[in-house]
């Protein structure tokens, strides 16, 4: 199951990566990409994929509101591509999903911004979700 979502969790990051750099694009088509892409590296859960997908596309003003407020100093346009997408979906998760524990989602959001970021990402994206996970729970 971990590793399902956790493939689930890199092609909504593929699709938001890529509907921010060609906006044009259609983000279920780039989800079919990212998902054969992503086959031979093992099942993805799609359900919980489309999901992820629709609710940080839903949400995006939400989400990104609460990105701006726990990232002080640091506007989204000053964020790499990589960190505000993986940033997107684990604020998503966190404000809005529930469905995973808090710590699951920041240690899976952390791992995909080492993987696919920078060599900061993983530092950045842990911050900012450290300080709005504090900030649910208060």
């Amino acid at each position: 199951m971990a590793r399902r979502r956790h493939l689930s969790r890199v092609a909504v990051l593929r699709v938001l990566f890529e509907c921010e750099k060609r906006p044009s694009s259609d983000p279920l088509d780039a989800f079919e990409r990212a998902k054969n892409d992503l086959r031979e590296e093992g099942d993805m859960d799609e359900e919980f994929a489309l999901q992820l997908l629709t609710g940080v596309i839903s949400k995006k003003t939400e989400i990104e509101n609460a990105m701006a407020i726990h990232a002080p100093g640091w506007s989204l346009e000053r964020m790499d591509p990589i960190s505000r997408a993986v940033l997107r979906i684990g604020a998503y998760e966190l404000l809005l999903a529930a469905d995973a524990p808090p710590a699951v989602v920041m240690n899976e959001a952390i791992d995909i911004a080492k993987e696919y970021g920078t060599e900061e990402a993983g530092k950045f994206v842990n911050g900012v979700l450290n300080a709005i996970a504090n900030k649910t729970k208060a």
